[in-house]
């Protein structure tokens, strides 16, 4: 299957970026490691609060907060035009996340930023979100965590704020083990190349 996946998109389209997103705890890493594992082409660009932490040595309240959001979503527009055109990327979330954590918990920030958030998201050609549901781990701040989700959901099911209807970007809906996941995320490339090449 690498094969035909890796041939079609030599054929079919220069490059590929993918969004992983959803709620803390919902398996978007665990998901991005199998993917990678399979599709070694792709170039992997990690949460951006992994990053700015372990990486750029930046520091970041304990408590969630819109500062510490706001700047995770900076990052990661500025992140969206960084490689090379004809690499295959991977992101571990994308500007919506941010957008739902900042209107999760101070909803009047959030609408002020949504001007530069469609721009941001026309970068991406596929986005996968990935919802709540049995398999999510417990984490910190669960209440956080099940309004953002509820938020993702708008975005993506409702197009809520109207970013999703201002892309060409295929969104779907990864659910269950993490294999039934890998599956759908599969899929999806292959929808993207067909579309592409339309």
């Amino acid at each position: 299957m690498l094969d035909y996946y890796s041939r079609a998109y030599r054929i079919m389209r220069p490059s590929m970026r993918i969004a992983i997103s959803g709620s803390h705890g919902t398996g978007k890493s665990t998901l991005i490691d199998e993917f990678l594992r399979a599709h070694p082409d792709f170039v992997n660009e990690p949460e951006p609060y992994t990053v700015m932490v372990e990486d750029l040595g930046e520091e970041f309240s304990a408590e969630p907060c819109v500062e510490n959001f706001r700047r995770q979503l900076n990052f990661n527009i500025g992140r969206l035009s960084q490689h090379a055109a004809d690499d295959n990327v991977i992101y571990e979330r994308c500007p919506v996340d941010f957008v739902a954590y900042i209107h999760a918990l101070e909803p009047q920030s959030a609408e002020v930023l949504l001007e530069s958030i469609p721009e941001a998201m026309r970068q991406l050609d596929l986005s996968v979100y990935i919802p709540l549901d049995a398999t999510s781990g417990e984490v910190g701040f669960p209440k956080l965590q099940r309004a953002v989700d509820r938020r993702l959901g708008a975005i993506f099911r409702e197009d809520e704020f109207g970013i999703m209807s201002s892309t060409s970007a295929i969104v779907v809906e990864a659910e269950g083990p993490t294999g039934h996941r890998l599956r759908t995320l599969e899929n999806a490339i292959l929808m993207n190349i067909k579309h592409a090449s339309v």
